[in-house]
């Protein structure tokens, strides 16, 4: 395989990785809000990305290849605000609360 596939192949990999990392994070942040036992989807939700997301760079790494480890590295962070940017409301956000409250005269 040539150097600029495995390097494309690294980064097409990186941003899978990064994908599912982080949306299931946004996904688990939404399921935990309206569960009762939030802390079980937050627990096994992490084991389960960070096994996926540790499964995924050591495949890509065990070539010993380091530019390939860093390809992969550079689309799981890209892939994180490509991320951020899917899941962002579409509406305006909610103005601001006044904290202060009525004083009497």
């Amino acid at each position: 395989m040539t150097e600029p596939l495995r390097m494309a192949l690294a980064l097409v990999a990186g941003l899978a990785l990064g994908t599912v990392f982080f949306y299931g994070l946004w996904l688990t942040v939404r399921l935990a809000l309206a569960s009762r036992v939030p802390a079980l989807w937050v627990l096994g939700s992490f084991w389960l990305r960070v096994g996926a997301a540790g499964a995924g760079f050591y495949y890509v790494g065990r070539g010993g290849d380091w530019r390939a480890l860093l390809g992969c590295l550079f689309g799981f962070v890209a892939a994180r605000y490509l991320v951020a940017a899917g899941t962002r409301p579409a509406g305006p956000p909610n103005p601001p609360v006044s904290n202060s409250l009525p004083h009497a005269s």
